[in-house]
């Protein structure tokens, strides 16, 4: 039989049968154990996602020093000459960097045009789709692209619409003018959009078809009963259900506006020239590794996660303006 006592402060605290008192706080760390003990497998699960994250996005963090000095390797990080912000106006004053972020800022609209609402217009056709076989042959077709790495997408696509591809293969045959796509500055960037498209809209369904499983069927029933067509049907119950995660994701798109895809660039850039696919990945790539000039590079790949920060942190304001919950509160 428990025995409630009164401590110095005038609390009235349990005793147990031993007639001693509860400490304060002790429930609460074993309840914290007892937590701990339950949740030990998920935890474990979890470390090795922590780790990463810690050591290549966090810990790597700390080489972002290379950007205010004059990193010579044979030197070290901590001997090299500190320079101040003398890389960061080298970057700023540099015609190629400039031209590289207009690039960026061209291809990252397009994608945010032209890709961005295909995963969506996708997931709603799917959604539609009322025999689960014919959705899951369908998703698994649309999945797979995204599986497959940028080598081989770019390979794919010079097989097909290269200088020797099968395009210009039937049109020979056919006697009429050939046209090297892939090769082609002018083609470059609708191109690049179509690549992506093609890649990852299947992928990008994934989220909204989540969403769209939330909405419920008799607010669509409801809405058909009163005379609202498809289109209706979309705009009054569809899109507001899914508004949140069309915000969420417009927000993380403007935080990674000007990454646009290093790899599907680079091996690219031989092709039509760095004049068209000179982007600001590409960029530090070449003044870094290539060229051996890592402060220039540490300089304009900071610049571009400051940028990216600061476009997350007023999209997320813009978006709590708007009445939406946003990325955080």
């Amino acid at each position: 039989m428990a025995i409630a006592e009164r401590d110095a402060t005038g609390r009235m605290g349990a005793a147990g049968a031993s007639g001693e008192p509860d400490v304060p706080g002790r429930g609460a760390r074993g309840s914290r154990r007892k937590r701990l003990r339950r949740d030990a497998v998920l935890l474990l699960l979890m470390a090795p996602g922590v780790a990463y994250f810690v050591l290549f996005h966090y810990g790597v963090m700390a080489g972002n020093v290379i950007a205010f000095k004059d990193y010579v390797p044979f030197d070290g990080l901590w001997a090299s000459q500190w320079v101040g912000t003398a890389n960061f106006q080298e970057v700023l004053g540099d015609d190629a960097f400039w031209h590289a972020v207009v690039n960026t800022l061209w291809i990252a609209l397009l994608q945010l045009v032209f890709f961005f609402p295909v995963p969506l217009a996708l997931a709603m056709l799917l959604h539609s789709l009322t025999r689960d076989s014919v959705r899951r042959f369908v998703q698994s077709v649309a999945y797979l692209p995204h599986f497959l790495s940028w080598v081989i997408v770019v390979a794919v696509f010079q097989q097909l619409l290269g200088e020797s591809g099968l395009l210009n293969t039937v049109l020979g045959d056919a006697h009429l003018h050939t046209v090297d796509v892939i090769g082609n500055p002018t083609a470059f960037k609708p191109l690049v959009i179509a690549q992506v498209i093609w890649k990852d809209c299947g992928w990008g369904t994934i989220i909204f078809l989540a969403a769209l499983s939330q909405v419920d069927e008799q607010q669509y029933e409801a809405a058909a009963i009163d005379g609202a067509g498809p289109w209706r049907r979309f705009w009054h119950v569809t899109l507001p259900a899914i508004r949140p995660i069309v915000v969420l994701l417009l927000i993380m798109r403007l935080g990674d506006i000007l990454s646009v895809g290093f790899e599907q660039m680079l091996l690219q850039r031989a092709s039509v020239g760095p004049d068209a696919a000179e982007i600001i990945d590409t960029l530090v790539w070449q003044r870094g590794l290539v060229q051996g000039d890592y402060g220039y590079a540490a300089a304009a790949g900071l610049f571009k996660g400051v940028v990216g920060a600061l476009l997350v942190y007023a999209a997320n304001k813009v978006a709590h303006r708007l009445g939406e919950q946003g990325v955080y509160r």
